[in-house]
């Protein structure tokens, strides 16, 4: 049972799994980043210094300054601030990753096209091998 564990842990995919988990979690730390310390003050900047965050919705009614008062309360409340700061976060951490694999696409070679290994018979316009001499279709003599 230990070798056939030893086996699994240390396939090629579990390993590029793992790998790409641990830089997964360091990148989502940089976006997170990203999103709290440049876009949201940005943000609140064009929109009056609104904290995003401080946005919600007391459910029994009555009215709280903020978030932190209403949960002291423990009143019900939906957080529709937070949720939008998690909109945007994801938002901006696919269009990041997007931007990335672009990147990443262009700096990879173009694979070469593959050689033909059929072509289409003058007569029937079906595709044959590319070696061929008669067409299997029309039995047209083709030349090689």
């Amino acid at each position: 049972m230990l070798r056939e564990f030893k086996k699994f842990a240390l396939r090629g995919n579990m390993i590029d799994l793992a790998v790409g988990i641990i830089i997964g979690g360091a990148f989502n730390s940089i976006v997170n980043s990203l999103v709290n310390d440049v876009v949201m003050p940005l943000l609140g900047l064009f929109t009056k210094k609104i904290d995003f965050s401080n946005l919600f919705l007391s459910l029994d009614g009555k009215a709280y300054d903020t978030l932190t008062a209403a949960e002291e309360a423990e009143a019900a409340v939906i957080k529709y601030g937070l949720f939008l700061s998690n909109v945007l976060n994801f938002i901006i951490m696919a269009f990041v990753v997007f931007l990335i694999v672009r990147w990443i696409n262009k700096l990879q070679r173009p694979e070469p096209p593959a050689a033909p290994t059929t072509k289409k018979c003058p007569y029937c316009y079906s595709d044959i091998h590319i070696e061929a001499t008669k067409c299997s279709h029309c039995t047209a003599d083709v030349d090689k």
